[in-house]
């Protein structure tokens, strides 16, 4: 059951996350970079931690980061809200060693999408136009 869910993600896919996640009573940890220190996703989750500079790969792509601040905050899930992480297989696999919950697919459907022949030639395969 997810208790807390750390939110690898900014602006308003955010606050959407933030949003449902209240209505279902679950607690949310907002990682933020220092450019984003005013936005409102940041206010509007229960807790918030500053991963690093402007710069996505200092913040919003450092895995390990990431990873730190969902221990810290003892959030048990990550939802990657769109961008950023929520393509990365190998990000999927590393929660799964660190056994937090990821809310999205998994990384072998992950795999298969994010390679564009595959993804095509699977839709050719189960006739999808």
């Amino acid at each position: 059951m997810i208790k807390k869910i750390l939110i690898a993600n900014r602006g308003e896919i955010a606050c959407r996350i933030i949003n449902t996640a209240k209505k279902l009573n679950i607690k949310t940890v907002a990682v933020f970079s220092e450019a984003d220190k005013n936005s409102l996703f940041v206010s509007r989750a229960d807790e918030s931690y500053c991963i690093g500079s402007s710069e996505p790969s200092e913040s919003y792509l450092n895995i390990n980061k990431i990873i730190a601040v969902a221990k810290k905050s003892k959030s048990n899930a990550i939802h990657p809200g769109y961008g950023f992480l929520s393509e990365n297989a190998d990000f999927v696999k590393r929660l799964n060693k660190e056994k937090i919950i990821f809310i999205g697919p998994n990384p072998k459907a992950i795999k298969k999408m994010g390679d564009k022949i595959e993804s095509k030639n699977l839709a050719i395969k189960l006739n999808i136009k």
